[in-house]
């Protein structure tokens, strides 16, 4: 079993940054990807961005250059870096983590981008 808690969401300006955390507790040996992922209101759940076990990032072309992924060096903790924010980011943030055949998900933090 893997607990994953996010943290870090908030209300904002257009323009602003936040950070958010997210921690992965438990079995966290056999976790492969480490991802974020998004909800706004009325529309799909969305990928924003994915760090694999080797390192690799990715990120969706609509917040490339405006989101960075990341983690610590225990590998038990990724962040998503959001700056230059617009209201269409506005959702409830997700994080996930993919650990033995199995994706765990987090609770959600709510990101609100306006003025």
């Amino acid at each position: 079993q893997v607990q994953v808690v996010e943290s870090g969401g908030g209300l904002v300006q257009p323009g602003g940054s936040l950070r958010l955390s997210c921690a992965a507790s438990g079995s966290i040996s056999s976790v492969s990807v480490m991802a974020w992922h998004r909800q706004a209101p009325g529309k799909q759940r969305e990928l924003v961005a994915t760090l694999t076990n080797s390192g690799r990032t990715n990120v969706v072309d609509s917040v490339k250059g405006r989101f960075t992924i990341s983690r610590d060096n225990a590998k038990s903790t990724v962040f998503l870096q959001m700056n230059s924010l617009k209201p269409e980011d506005t959702a409830v943030y997700y994080c996930t983590v993919f650990s033995a055949g199995r994706n765990y998900w987090g609770q959600g933090t709510q990101v609100t981008v306006s003025s």
